[in-house]
């Protein structure tokens, strides 16, 4: 009965009738408004990258009908509607409501491009619209409406109604609200509205997400922000003022909570702080911020946030930003110095917890062998008979679970619990527990990721057997989420071992995770469209001419255009490839290039199914911002952690991932990229496998730091932490549902 449903349902959607539903008499005058609402409705089917009658923004195929059914089915009965309403008495009117009804579906597709709005709300967009175009009928107030839906489908509809008599209060309520869901954004934005008697505590708000953001504003005392931030007698904002005039301010931000207690004084930070770069000691200075996030976290733990823990230049903010620049990045950089005393000589002023923390907040800029060493190095500042037991127990177990994570990612994992033996297995214990009160997904996909890495079979077991404990719990205590994802991680663990037999995608209803089928990638004429993200500093540069001795005149076509480069396979397939070029980025040409081939790319209807990001881990959020619902292979350098890895698959829900643990280089990338664009030009699936099988065995033969990096790059079917994400999406889980 369910089948029958959806087919009748879907009968009206195919391509030859999808855009034809007129129902009623349309005069010769407004009939160019409709074809006008047929266009969008055409470019909204062919988004994804086919035009076949089925608007696919989900990876539930329940959800893409609904999508459908209010994009195609609803719309057409909407401008149907405004023709017979004899409410809409004039011409003039008519018209303009058909107006309304094109901008809505041209803002629909901008904000799903853009990332401003899950697709997936189509149904509750167009029903509050069509409530809105009713109540504005009637000259009413359409402000109730739009404060019961979300904020991103309230914005789009409030600004096509502006004549509505609610409008100004309608606005009003829509950024009090866009306060409350981007506080980090609240001063930059609120200058109309500080005479409003909730301005107050709207800046209280931004100063409990991040104090730091108050430090501009109150400098600048002529603004409208500054005068009001310096007029409000809160002690808090007031010591902010204070800090506002003094000499690196931003340097004193991570104290903030001591300052405003007395337990710290300025005078006692500016001796590490410093009042430039030459009394800067930047040692003591993180020294000092490390012994306070200890203080912080037991705080934390009882229930007690300090200010200004969190948030930009928030101490754990200044932990990570001063514990790259001034110890990952010089031991980075000097990865080829074979002189250990040198390479790593910033590091040995560092004590054990000092090293833990540079460890586990860089987990995403520091290399393998700066790793390996910083853990070597931290063992031995334990002193002769360390106790990795006692390391945690002093630190409070702050950041704990993303320690062993990376341990367990850089083969450290087991001799960390050798230090520790009496506890070892507790600490495991704790690792698996209670993932389900986390407020997010990171720890369970740490816990995935981990056991991807883990080789030894003993401790695999006992995790298997923790998390497998730990579901039981959670059918005892009937506990959804707990139940979930206890549930998927088992079966992803189970999965892991051949001799299990189980097919992890079908068990868990995601696409294949070992394949991707040639016409999968295709478009509706059989083109693969693949985009690759450069930028223009100079390794940027670098990276792009390297790249470029991949495409032989003999098979492939390269057309040069004044922002980007087009390669045409001329041989096999149709593979087509668009390169931004990496043109200069301090004065952000590169950032246009890419904006003006994505343009470019959805006027001419080619839809990305294969994305490339060539730029260092900082660039990466640039790329994510600009990646399309379309892609289904997406192969980053280092994907930057949980936030970005959980972004990447919002945006691109079906996307098979190929990253690695640390940053990417160029000549690994080259010969992977070069692998996956050859296989599909002669016409061939990808498999997983088979491919990593041709790779590993050709950098066999490399030198060996080449063979290492290769060795750090994980393929999409061993992405444990991005299976886990898919899967829990996909049984309708939502990481913001607790």
């Amino acid at each position: 009965m369910r089948f029958l449903f959806y087919f009748f349902l879907l009968i009206p959607f195919f391509p030859d009738s999808t855009f034809a539903s007129d129902t009623t008499n349309i005069p010769i005058t407004r009939r160019i408004f409709h074809d006008k609402i047929k266009e969008e409705q055409r470019l909204v089917d062919k988004a994804d990258g086919r035009l076949d009658g089925l608007v696919k923004v989900s990876t539930n195929p329940d959800v893409n009908i609904q999508v459908t059914d209010a994009l195609i089915r609803k719309i057409n009965v909407l401008r149907n509607d405004i023709e017979i309403n004899n409410a809409i008495p004039s011409n003039n009117d008519k018209v303009r409501y058909l107006r309304y009804v094109e901008d809505l579906l041209k803002d629909f597709l901008l904000t799903w491009k853009t990332h401003q709005l899950n697709p997936s709300l189509a149904p509750l967009l167009v029903n509050n619209f069509t409530e809105i175009m009713m109540a504005n009928i009637k000259g009413e107030n359409m402000t109730p409406l739009l404060i019961k839906v979300p904020y991103e489908v309230g914005e789009i509809n409030a600004s096509i109604f502006v004549e509505n008599p609610g409008y100004h209060e309608s606005k009003i309520a829509l950024f009090r609200e866009f306060c409350r869901l981007h506080p980090d954004k609240i001063l930059q934005n609120l200058a109309p509205y500080v005479d409003e008697p909730f301005a107050d505590s709207l800046v209280i708000a931004a100063f409990n997400n991040s104090p730091s953001q108050l430090y501009t504003y109150a400098q600048s005392t002529n603004s409208p922000q500054g005068m009001l931030i310096r007029k409000i007698e809160d002690p808090r904002l007031q010591t902010v003022v204070k800090l506002s005039t003094q000499n690196r301010a931003l340097f004193y931000f991570p104290f903030l909570d001591d300052l405003i207690s007395g337990k710290k004084a300025i005078d006692e930070i500016k001796k590490v702080a410093g009042t430039s770069n030459a009394t800067y000691d930047s040692v003591g200075y993180y020294r000092m911020m490390v012994k306070t996030e200890i203080d912080y976290y037991g705080r934390l733990v009882h229930g007690d946030t300090p200010v200004a823990m969190f948030g930009a230049n928030g101490l754990l903010d200044m932990l990570k930003t001063k514990g790259y620049q001034h110890f990952i990045y010089p031991i980075n950089v000097l990865h080829e110095n074979p002189n250990p005393a040198i390479r790593f000589g910033a590091l040995q002023p560092l004590t054990a917890q000092e090293l833990y923390y540079m460890m586990v907040l860089g987990e995403n800029d520091i290399y393998t062998s700066s790793y390996k060493y910083s853990f070597d190095r931290m063992i031995q500042k334990m002193g002769p008979h360390p106790h990795g037991d006692s390391l945690l127990i002093s630190l409070n177990f702050d950041h704990f679970k993303k320690f062993i994570k990376l341990a367990a990612s850089y083969n450290k994992l087991d001799e960390f619990l050798k230090t520790m033996p009496e506890n070892s297995e507790k600490l495991m214990q704790a690792f698996v527990a209670k993932l389900e009160t986390s407020k997010t997904l990171e720890d369970a996909v740490d816990v995935a990721d981990s056991y991807g890495s883990i080789t030894n079979p003993d401790l695999q077991k006992s995790m298997l057997q923790n998390v497998e404990w730990n579901e039981q719990r959670c059918i005892k205590e009937d506990n959804e989420r707990g139940k979930k994802i206890y549930n998927l991680l088992k079966t992803i663990f189970l999965s892991a071992d051949p001799k299990n037999g189980i097919d992890l995608a079908k068990e868990i209803g995601i696409p294949p995770i070992y394949t991707v089928d040639y016409n999968y990638l295709a478009d509706d004429s059989g083109r693969i469209i693949e985009q690759v993200f450069f930028y223009g500093d100079k390794d940027g540069k670098a990276s792009y001419a390297s790249f470029m001795t991949s495409f032989p005149h003999t098979e492939w076509r390269v057309t040069q255009k004044s922002e980007w480069t087009e390669i045409k396979s001329i041989k096999g397939k149709p593979i087509y490839i668009y390169a931004n070029l990496p043109l200069d980025n301090e004065t952000d040409k590169d950032a246009k290039a890419q904006a003006d081939l994505v343009n470019y790319l959805q006027e001419k209807g080619l839809r990305p199914t294969i994305v490339i990001h060539r730029g260092h881990s900082y660039h990466l959020p640039y790329t994510i911002d600009q990646l399309p619902s379309t892609a289904k292979i997406i192969m980053l350098g280092s994907c930057g952690g949980y936030q970005n890895l959980k972004t990447i698959l919002k945006y691109a829900p079906e996307a098979h991932i190929i990253s690695t643990k640390e940053t990417g280089a160029m000549n690994v990338n080259k010969p992977i990229i070069d692998e996956l664009d050859n296989t599909l030009r002669v016409g061939k699936n990808i498999d997983w496998r088979k491919m990593w099988a041709t790779l590993t065995a050709e950098f066999n033969h490399a030198p060996q730091q080449m063979r290492e990096t290769f060795e750090d790059y994980i393929p999409p079917q061993k992405n444990l932490g991005a299976l886990f994400i898919k899967a829990y999406n996909k049984e309708g889980g939502n990481e913001d549902d607790e």
